[in-house]
């Protein structure tokens, strides 16, 4: 099988390159490389994201997620526009999280970033957002459990948004949180990819 951007410790020549982008009017320089998803550009589905999901305010505060941080754009993205926030950047591929840190140097939010892999998250952190464009080639098993592991750690009321392109499964995968007791709604749509909104119940 020939390797994937989830593999752990990625054999592909690392062939250091960046990525240009720009989100809310700012400008991203960013640090990709080899092994790493979309390494030459910001890929459509996570453009899609970052474009029509609600970014968080200015004077957001608590911990988000970006789950599934390549080289760290949302990651990136998110700290830069919310400084009152702390954001874990997780990812299993070794590469991408030393990216993700050297990217958080470069934009100096380096002291908010915390880079894991998905073992290193300490168990009593919560989140308020969780921003994943998810690794749909996993598999479907492997990806409603990794849903599902992250899922139960947002805060009462906290909001996931999802991307994931309709000829993947976005309806289908929209159904099945519903199904779990997690309301999705369908948020916005664009090249082919749909942007969910995933609540967690406030308790009763």
């Amino acid at each position: 099988m020939g390797e994937h951007y989830f593999t752990a410790e990625p054999g592909a020549s690392a062939r250091p390159r960046e990525v240009v982008f720009t989100i809310g009017g700012r400008d991203y320089e960013l640090a990709a490389a080899g092994g790493v998803f979309s390494a030459t550009r910001l890929d459509p589905g996570t453009t899609v994201l970052l474009k029509k999901a609600e970014l968080p305010a200015a004077d957001s505060a608590g911990s988000l997620l970006d789950l599934g941080c390549g080289y760290g754009p949302i990651s990136m993205v998110l700290a830069t526009r919310s400084p009152g926030t702390q954001v874990w950047a997780v990812d299993v591929n070794a590469r991408a999280r030393e990216l993700t840190a050297e990217n958080a140097k470069r934009l100096q939010v380096a002291d908010r970033v915390r880079v894991a892999d998905p073992d290193g998250v300490p168990g009593d952190v919560v989140f308020t957002q969780i921003w994943s464009n998810p690794p749909i080639r996993i598999g479907k098993e492997e990806l409603h459990a990794l849903l599902l592991r992250w899922l139960p750690r947002l805060t009462p009321g906290g909001t996931a948004w999802l991307v994931v392109a309709k000829h993947k499964g976005a309806d289908s995968l929209q159904q099945w949180l519903a199904e779990q007791g997690w309301p999705t709604e369908r948020h916005a749509s664009g090249s082919g990819f749909r942007v969910l909104k995933v609540t967690r119940p406030e308790p009763a």
